[in-house]
C-alpha cells in the first residue's frame, strides 16, 4: 500500500515541473524578441547617415561647442628642394586649401547634404553663426588658394602646411522611426546626453575665405623627415603640427592678412 502511494507524490512532482517549462520557454522567448526589436545605437547611425526609409525624422541635438578647434595638420603646396645647397634660395609655391562641414559619426565621417540628419546639423549651425565668428553651415567646399615666393633655407625642403580653424560641435543623435520598435518610436546614439557625436564647422574670415593657421616648413636635407617626404606618393600624410616637428623642422606662421586668397 505504501509504494503506490509514493509513486503518485513522485508523478505529481515530474507533472508540476512539465508545466512549468512552457511558460518559462515563453518567457525567455518574449525577452529575446522584444531585445531584437529595439533599434541599437550602431543602427540608429547607420540609419541616420543613409536616410533610411524606416525613419521619420533625425536630429543632431547639441551638448557643448569649442570654438576655434585646429583640424588635421595638412601639407598644403608641392615641396620645394633646396637640398645640397650652401645658401637659401627664393621658391614661389602654389597652395590650395579646401574646407567643408564634417559630421563625425561613430564610424566615420559624414558630409552628405541630402539627408534629415544634415538638415537639423544645418539649422543647428545657424545658431553658432555670429557676426564674429563665422562658419560653413552647408557642406559646401571653401578654399584657400594662392601663389607665394617664399625662403628656403639651406640645404633643405620647403612646402606649406595648413590647420583650419573650426567650431566644434558635440552632441547625440536623435532617431524618430515611423513604426515603433518594443513600445517606443525614439532612440538615440550612442546615448542621451552624449557629447560623442561632433560637427565641424569650418569659420570663415571677413572676405569668406577659411580661417586657420598657415605656416611655412622647412626641413633638413638627408634627415629621415625629408626622405619620408621626398619618398612619399601619398597626397595627404599625417604631419607634425605647428612647432612640433623637433630639431630637423622650422615652422614660420604666415599672417592670413598677408595673402590674396581665393575664397
Amino acid at each position: 500500500m505504501t509504494r503506490p502511494g509514493r509513486r503518485s507524490h513522485r508523478s505529481k512532482k515530474k507533472r508540476i515541473t512539465l508545466a512549468l517549462a512552457p511558460v518559462a520557454a515563453i518567457a525567455v522567448a518574449a525577452a529575446l524578441m522584444n531585445s531584437a526589436g529595439a533599434a541599437t545605437a550602431s543602427e540608429v547611425t547607420a540609419d541616420c547617415s543613409s536616410d533610411s526609409d524606416r525613419l521619420e525624422n533625425c536630429q543632431f541635438v547639441d551638448v557643448q561647442f569649442k570654438r576655434n578647434n585646429l583640424g588635421p595638420n595638412q601639407r598644403v603646396s608641392a615641396v620645394t628642394d633646396n637640398c645640397g645647397s650652401s645658401g637659401t634660395a627664393s621658391k614661389t609655391f602654389d597652395v590650395s586649401a579646401s574646407v567643408t562641414r564634417i559630421i563625425q559619426l561613430e564610424d566615420g565621417f559624414v558630409a552628405n547634404a541630402d539627408t534629415k540628419l544634415a538638415n537639423s546639423v544645418f539649422e543647428i549651425g545657424v545658431k553658432f553663426s555670429t557676426s564674429e565668428i563665422n562658419i560653413t553651415r552647408d557642406d559646401k567646399t571653401t578654399t584657400l588658394a594662392f601663389s607665394r615666393t617664399d625662403t628656403v633655407q639651406a640645404d633643405s625642403i620647403g612646402f606649406f602646411m595648413w590647420s583650419a580653424k573650426r567650431t566644434d560641435v558635440s552632441g547625440f543623435l536623435r532617431a524618430t522611426y515611423k513604426e515603433a520598435q518594443d513600445g517606443q518610436k525614439v532612440f538615440f546614439s550612442p546615448s542621451e546626453g552624449s557629447t560623442a557625436v561632433h560637427v565641424f564647422y569650418p569659420q570663415l574670415l571677413k572676405n569668406g575665405a577659411p580661417d586657420g593657421r598657415l605656416w611655412l616648413r622647412n626641413v633638413k636635407c638627408g634627415t629621415p623627415e625629408a626622405s619620408g617626404l621626398q619618398n612619399s606618393t601619398r597626397a595627404l600624410r599625417s604631419e607634425p603640427g605647428f612647432g612640433e616637428g623637433g630639431d630637423n623642422i622650422t615652422d614660420v606662421e604666415i599672417p592670413l592678412s598677408e595673402i590674396q586668397s581665393t575664397p
